[in-house]
């Protein structure tokens, strides 16, 4: 409980004294020019409470932008998800978190030959960067090695028009390997009209590749 403290002076040469309020009523001597004093009654104001030692702060964390975090989280279910599957291997090749990644697929697709027939390739790689807009804006997304597909040039994969910020970067990625596949194509507006005109009279040879593209256990 505080205790209430007096505050006053001597009369005669203006000396302050402050008391505990117990010593109200009390007489003493101004000790500076010696004149008898009694203790007032009233308390003038409760005495100060001790300072508590301030407790040492935990300097505060800066919080990561949007972006940073989305990366970081693409970064850490790319490499859960693909880990040991063989169809499809994931390369980050640059920024920390990865904002640029090199995906192999082994997948059965088409190539063109010297003459510009259409051929077997099983071996292919595509990049998938994602720029300051990301997850706003779809990756860029493109083939590092050559593809005959109605969807697929050298400059480009065509994915903006099913893109949605909400959209895992690991399904993407799938996604990419379903086309590489011809599990998933569009011939109505193509890249490629040679290979649309191709997969539209030759849809019976299709998909190049029937297998599930998604690793096991995947959500």
């Amino acid at each position: 409980m505080t205790s209430l403290m007096i505050d006053f002076k001597c009369a005669k040469c203006g000396r302050p004294f402050s008391v505990p309020e117990a010593y109200a009523g009390r007489r003493a001597k101004c000790k500076t020019c010696g004149t008898d004093l009694v203790v007032p009654q009233k308390a003038i104001r409760p005495a100060a409470p001790p300072t508590p030692s301030a407790a040492p702060q935990r300097p505060l964390e800066p919080k990561l932008p949007m972006r940073t975090r989305r990366l970081m989280a693409d970064a850490q279910q790319m490499a859960t998800a693909f880990k040991g599957f063989d169809l499809i291997k994931v390369r980050p090749t640059a920024g920390d978190p990865p904002d640029i990644y090199q995906i192999d697929y082994v997948i059965k697709s088409l190539d063109r030959d010297k003459k510009g027939q259409p051929i077997a390739r099983t071996q292919h790689t595509a990049e998938i960067q994602l720029t300051l807009d990301y997850p706003r804006l779809s990756p860029k997304c493109k083939m590092l090695t050559p593809i005959f597909h109605p969807n697929i040039d050298p400059s480009t994969i065509c994915v903006g028009d099913h893109w949605t910020a909400g959209e895992r970067l690991v399904d993407l990625v799938i996604r990419i390997g379903e086309m590489i596949a011809y599990q998933a194509y569009n011939i109505r507006s193509p890249l490629d009209g040679e290979a649309a005109m191709w997969a539209d009279l030759n849809g019976n040879k299709l998909p190049t590749d029937a297998r599930n593209l998604r690793p096991p256990g995947m959500d």
